[in-house]
Formats: structure tokens, C-alpha cells, sequence
């Protein structure tokens, strides 16, 4: 989870050290390579080294025991699944195991190159194996099984057992989809449309009722053989590993070097990485939720970019001319000669397409009914809605409640005026207010973070002045960040709603909340736990007249921040005050989970003073935990959750077709006891506020897309109790002024 809680500003006194002394390393001045720059790879080794040393908050000691984490995790970030290296080459890698110190310190390429040219070697060999696999039809009577717990699986030996992974690894995956196939026709002829089935929320994955849709469509019902779906399955199967490899094609030595340094930086700790220069301009999107161009997504589809999605309000889905499914064929600048982009790298693609505002680009592209068409478009900003702040309004019990969702906390570190989270969420409160609802549900769930200055301005809208996170930098004395402004923009009924994937930023605010007591937490037993903060540093500052080209950027742990009653967020999170049962609280997914995380520890208190204006609350708390217990729903979700850790462990899987649906049908069977999770639905109606009402019907995709949030908040029980929750944090006076009389009376003929 490789958030960012960019603090730039105000490390400028240790980002100076950092530049003041490397001045040697102005020196430099490279030539640039055609496929591969060693001195370029030895200057990026340099800064690395160099930057993390002198800024990050707790470096390694670069010694042979940091060197054997590095080769972990290289060598398991190349073959994950061990399908590529024989144990040969593993005992030839193990020579350097603890040799890459001396060569991260020496700046010697020897082991990356190694690694890097076995590797393509493996790979291409791997063509004519699975290619070779394939070519013949699988027998599925044989007893045999295959164990899908790689960490623990050896290395292939020789040739020989790399081809029985592979075919086994193969033949699972088709065995899986064959069975599926015969489940759909079987179906089919009992007159049972598996497709509807699976849109109602059976096992079945988009990809498969898409395949399924188009078999049926291609053979009209059509019942097919054993061989005919055993040949298919082969078919389907080969062309996703084709896929596969075209995509591995496309990476170069650069990106192979990527996951090298990352492997070097992951010592010091999970969220130090490196960024490629493409990888630093994604960055920068996610975090500031907008970018310059055409606003497509585009994907690869074998040798082609296809536009798999428009985003709305950008200048392509303004010109109404360019639609998803489209494949790009050439592209050009202007009235400059288009450049062919068949088989040309995603990446490489996207930089052509993408540009400033107000230019020109050309798109050569083949439409869904095979005719070729250019189509001109005008870049522009395009920004990216499902990054910001929205908000829904909801009416329970007669009292009108308000569901803000924040995805992440986004800021434009390039333009002051620019959106960020704070003034959005400022904004979306004020709107609430406007609508007179009589409580707001902040959601952060699956929240990874972001900027820390929108922390302090979302977490000031609620509180009348106070502390909000504390700040600890290597060496110095700790920082407090306050709101200072006495204004508070909602102080009524207040609940943050978080989980497991509540991340950095999301934890200082559910944690400054909590510590004034100024709503209830609810949700996970507990947040994710990352209480550390990552600077970006450009390494390009660092060379002058270099010719290398880009060499991309460092985000490095420069702080740990804590709450203001001094313990930190990290590995620990923060404990809901109201715990929800949820279907992976067993699973390990945490920072406490991940190797190289930085402890925990605690500082003094900073000053601040409870909140003592909500009413019920510790009422409301007890009641809500009550009702959860009592609730069958919740109880089941607590019990698949103790299901779905229990079959973590089980990675053993046969290869017998009869065996296998004996398996797999044991497992449906007691899925099915879990199935009405997916199919809850509360009784509450959820609806835009009045300016959205008038955008979504102007704008039919964003219509679209409200209407699907607004049907899975009917279908959220996490969101119905914190609502719930909201009902009883209100006051007795509000409720006499707010609940409309025949309510009232009702209420009152049952008391």
C-alpha cells in the first residue's frame, strides 16, 4: 500500500542536506545508450544510496544481512510462481546472496546482470513449453494433484520437471474453466440461464459471463462434446498466455532494473520506492486526480491499444467521435505525420497520446465495425471523478442523514488553486448543511492515503481548534499540526467509517477524531497501520548536464507521524470504537504483515480537550455493538470470515476431473450458506444532492455511475449501522423538532 503523505515543504531543511551534500555528484555527465546505459544504472545505484542514507528516517545498515533481504525479494519478484529458474540457476544466484551490499556499495552491475539476461533466456524458453503443452489435449481421468503454495514449493531441477510445473499449472487453470463450461451447458440444457445466475452475484466473474455470452451467441445453442469444450478451454487458455508474454515483452531492461532498486530500497522499509519515470507521472496523477490529454483509458489487446474507457468530461468524450473498443492504429501531432503504434509498447503509446493542454493529436483508429476513421481531438485537464470527494443524501427514521465518501485525501502540489480533498470535503459539508440533514457518515473505508494538509483541514471542519497529528523527524524535536481556525463547519452527529484498508492518511483522521471523541469510529478491528511519511524526491536535482535522460524520483520515509495522545498509528492502526464482523478480518493483510515495517513507539501527549458535545455517546456505542451481536446477518459475515481463513491454507488441488467437481461442489455447497451477504438490501433510498441532480442530467455516464453508488449503499449493512449509529447520537430536542408528527404519534401509541 504505497501511499504518500507529502510533507515537502515543510523537510525542506533536510531535503537541503540531502542536496548540499551530494554536490559531488553534480559532476557527472553521462552518455546515453541505445538499449542499455550501465553508467546510468551505476549513477541511479549512487543517488539511491546516497538520498536514503542521509534522509531516510531510520536507514539500513547496508551489511550482508540487508544484502540476503534484498535477494529474497529480488529473486522472488522475478519468479514468483518458480516456473521460470531451475535450481541451477538459484545455486548460481546464491554465490551473491550476501555479495550485494558490496556491490550496491561498489555500484557493480554483475548479479542484476546475471539475473536479468537468465531470466530472458528462461522466458523464451517458457514460450516453446507452454506453446508445446498446449498443442495437445489434457487427459483429466489421471489421479494426479498440484499444490499452489509456491513459497514452499522447490525449484525445478532440470528441464524436464519445469515442463510438469508448467503442464500442471496449465492443466489446473483449464481443469477450473472446463468445469465451468460443462456447469453452463448442463444448465443450458436444463433450461437454466447460468448468466443471469451469475449476474445476481453467483461465482462467476465478468470475464466469464462475457465468454459465455458470446458462445451463446456464436452457436445458437448449440450443445458441444467433451472434445470440442476441452479444445476451446486449450484455446482460451493459450491465447491469455500469449497475452501474458506479449505483455512481458513489452517490458525492457529499464523496467527489469526497476525491480531491482525496489528491492533495494523495500530494506529500509515497505513504502521507500522507487519511481521510473513513467511510474513518478502515474504517481502524480493518483495523487492530484487529474492529468493533461484526451481523457481515455486505454489498454493492450495483443498488438493493438484499444480505449477501454472514456473518462467523463474529458475532450474525447466531449468530441463524441472516439468510443471504447476503439483500437488505435497510428497517432499523430498536429498535422505532422502519424506514427504507426501496432506493436508498439502501452507506455509509449500513452506518451503520444497524452500532451499539453490546447494541442493537437490525431488518432488513426479502427472502429468497432471494422471501418478506419481519424479523429481529431484537442488535449486538455482532465480529471479523473472517481478520485474526488461525493456525497449522497438519505432519509431514516424521518431524519435526513449525509454519506460522504472520500476514495483518498488528493491534493494539486503544482496549483494552489487547484481541488484538493479539504476544500472538496469543506465543500460537500457545506452542501449537507445547505440540504439541513441531522448527521454525516464520513467513509474512508478502502482509503489508502494521500496529502497530510488535507488531513489537517478535513479533521479542523469538525473540531473547534486543536492539535491533530504529531510529526517525529530522525534527530529533531517532534512537530504538531494544528487547525487554528476557531470555525467549525459541522458540529452535529459525526461518524467515520473505516476498514483494514483505511491507510496513512485515513488513520491520522479517524485517530484525531477518535482521541477528541468527536464521533464514532466504526468499522474493522482495525485500520491498516502505516504511521510513516514519504517525501518525493527528483533525483534529476541532483546531475547537471546529464544526458541519460529521466532518472525518475525517490519516494523515501522521512517522518513517523503519531495521534495527540502520543502512541503512533504504526503497525498498530486504530481500534474502531465499534467493531463490524468483516469477511477477511482473519486474512494477513496489515503493515504488521509486512516485512521491514518500522515498529512501533509512542511520544509525549500533545495538549488538547475532549469534545463534550455529543450527545449519547457512549449510549450510542453500546447500542450499536448490541445490535451487531444480535444480528444474524453480521454473525453470518463473522462465520464466513472464519471459513475464508480456514481455506487459506488449503492449496492442494487434484487434477481428476470427477475428483475435482466433487471439490469444488463441496465448496459451492457450504459457499451457498454464505451467499445472502451479497444479496442484502436495506430498505433506504439513496439520492444526489440538488447541483449533482442537475450534472448527472446533462452527463449520462455520471448518472450511471451515481446510480450504482447509490444502489450498493442500499446494499451496504456496513453503512446501514453507521447510520443507524447516527440515529442514536441525537439529541432528544432535535429528535422532538425533526420527527414529523404522525411519527411521533406512532412512536408514542408504542411506548
Amino acid at each position: 500500500m504505497n501511499t504518500i503523505l507529502n510533507f515537502m515543504k515543510r523537510n525542506y531543511k533536510i531535503l537541503l542536506a540531502i542536496v548540499l551534500l551530494s554536490a559531488t555528484l553534480f559532476a557527472f555527465k553521462m552518455k546515453s545508450g541505445v538499449d542499455s546505459n550501465p553508467d546510468k544504472d551505476k549513477l541511479l545505484l549512487e543517488l539511491l544510496t546516497f538520498v536514503l542514507e542521509k534522509g531516510h528516517y531510520n536507514p539500513a545498515t547496508i551489511d550482508d544481512a540487508f544484502s540476503k533481504g534484498i535477494y529474497k525479494d529480488y529473486v522472488q519478484a522475478l519468479d514468483p510462481s518458480k516456473r521460470f529458474f531451475l535450481q541451477s540457476d538459484i545455486d548460481e544466484f546464491s554465490k551473491y546472496e550476501t555479495e550485494l551490499d558490496d556491490e550496491l556499495i561498489n555500484k557493480d552491475l554483475t548479479f542484476f546482470n546475471l539475473t536479468y539476461d537468465r531470466l530472458m533466456k528462461r522466458m523464451e524458453e517458457s514460450k516453446s513449453i507452454y506453446k508445446g503443452i498446449m498443442s495437445v489435449p489434457f487427459d483429466y481421468s489421471i489421479d494426479e494433484s498440484f499444490d499452489t503454495d509456491y513459497d514452499k514449493a522447490p525449484y525445478a531441477k532440470n528441464s524436464a520437471e519445469l515442463n510438469e510445473r508448467w503442464r500442471k499449472q496449465i492443466k489446473l487453470s483449464t481443469l477450473s474453466s472446463l468445469t465451468e463450461r460443462l456447469r453452463v451447458q448442463e444448465n443450458k440444457s436444463k433450461g437454466i440461464d447460468t448468466v443471469a445466475i451469475a449476474k445476481s452475484g453467483d461465482r462467476l466473474v465478468n470475464e466469464d459471463i462475457e465468454k459465455i455470452k458470446s458462445d451463446d451467441s456464436a452457436d445458437s445453442g448449440k450443445t458441444k462434446t467433451f472434445v470440442e469444450l476441452e479444445k476451446e478451454t486449450r484455446e482460451s487458455a493459450k491465447k491469455s498466455l500469449d497475452e501474458y508474454f506479449g505483455f512481458m515483452n513489452d517490458l525492457d531492461r529499464d523496467d527489469w532494473f526497476s525491480v531491482y532498486i525496489n528491492s533495494i530500497t523495500a530494506g529500509f522499509d515497505p513504502h521507500t520506492n522507487y519511481f521510473a519515470p513513467e511510474e513518478k507521472e502515474r504517481f502524480d496523477v493518483s495523487i492530484s486526480g487529474k492529468l493533461e490529454g484526451i481523457g481515455a483509458r486505454l489498454q493492450k489487446k495483443n498488438d493493438f491499444t484499444e480505449i477501454s474507457e472514456l473518462i467523463s468530461g474529458g475532450p474525447a468524450w466531449r468530441g463524441k467521435e472516439l468510443e471504447a473498443g476503439d483500437l488505435v492504429m497510428k497517432v499523430a501531432q498536429g498535422n505532422a505525420l502519424a506514427v504507426d503504434v501496432v506493436g508498439m509498447r502501452l507506455d509509449d503509446v500513452v506518451k503520444k497520446i497524452k500532451g499539453p493542454k490546447g494541442t493537437e493529436v490525431r488518432l488513426t483508429v479502427k472502429k468497432v465495425d471494422g471501418t478506419i476513421k481519424i479523429i481529431s481531438i484537442i488535449r486538455d485537464i482532465v480529471e479523473i471523478e472517481e478520485t474526488y470527494a461525493k456525497s449522497s443524501v438519505v432519509t431514516k427514521n424521518g431524519l435526513k442523514y449525509g454519506v460522504i465518501y472520500l476514495p483518498k485525501f488528493y491534493i494539486d502540489f503544482e496549483n494552489k488553486d487547484g481541488r484538493d480533498a479539504g476544500k472538496d470535503i469543506a465543500l460537500e459539508v457545506e452542501r449537507l448543511k445547505a440540504a439541513q440533514v441531522d448527521g454525516i457518515v464520513l467513509d474512508v473505508r478502502d482509503d489508502g492515503g494521500g496529502s497530510l494538509s488535507t488531513v489537517v483541514d478535513i479533521a479542523g471542519l469538525f473540531i473547534e481548534q486543536g492539535p491533530i497529528v504529531q510529526i517525529k523527524s530522525a534527530g529533531r524535536k517532534k512537530e504538531v499540526l494544528f487547525d487554528r481556525d476557531k470555525k467549525i463547519e459541522w458540529d452535529g452527529p459525526l461518524v467515520i467509517m473505516v476498514n483494514s484498508f483505511s491507510a496513512s492518511a485515513s488513520e491520522i483522521l479517524a485517530a484525531a477524531i477518535q482521541d477528541y471523541k468527536r464521533g464514532v469510529i466504526i468499522g474493522s478491528k482495525q485500520t491498516y497501520g502505516k504511521g510513516t511519511v514519504q517525501n518525493v524526491i527528483d533525483l534529476n536535482q541532483f546531475v547537471r548536464n546529464s544526458e541519460v535522460g529521466d532518472l525518475g524520483a525517490l519516494k523515501t520515509t522521512t517522518q513517523k507521524f503519531y495521534r495527540i495522545n502520543g502512541g503512533s498509528t504504526q503497525l498498530e492502526g486504530v481500534s474502531s470504537d465499534i467493531v463490524m464482523p468483516d469477511r477477511y478480518a482473519y486474512l494477513k493483510m496489515g503493515e504488521r504483515d509486512v516485512e521491514h515495517a518500522m515498529p512501533w513507539d509512542k511520544i509525549d501527549a500533545a495538549p488538547y480537550t475532549v469534545w463534550d458535545k455529543t450527545a449519547n455517546f457512549s449510549k450510542a456505542i453500546s447500542n450499536s455493538k448490541e445490535r451487531i451481536a444480535n444480528n444474524e446477518h453480521f454473525k453470518l459475515i463473522e462465520d464466513n470470515a472464519k471459513w475464508i481463513d480456514s481455506r487459506s491454507n488449503e492449496n492442494t488441488y487434484s487434477l481428476n476431473i470427477d475428483k475435482f467437481k466433487i471439490a469444488q461442489n463441496a465448496i459451492e455447497e457450504k459457499a451457498k450458506k454464505y451467499k445472502p451477504i451479497s444479496q442484502y438490501k436495506n430498505s433506504l433510498q439513496f439520492s444526489s444532492l440538488p447541483y449533482e441532480v442537475v450534472q448527472t442530467a446533462k452527463d449520462s455516464i455520471l448518472k450511471e455511475k451515481r446510480d450504482r453508488w447509490h444502489e450498493s449503499l442500499s446494499k451496504d449493512i456496513y453503512v446501514e449501522e453507521a447510520l443507524n449509529v447516527l440515529d442514536d447520537l441525537q439529541a432528544k430536542v432535535v429528535l422532538k423538532k425533526t420527527i414529523p408528527s404522525k411519527i411521533k404519534k406512532e412512536k408514542l401509541a408504542k411506548s
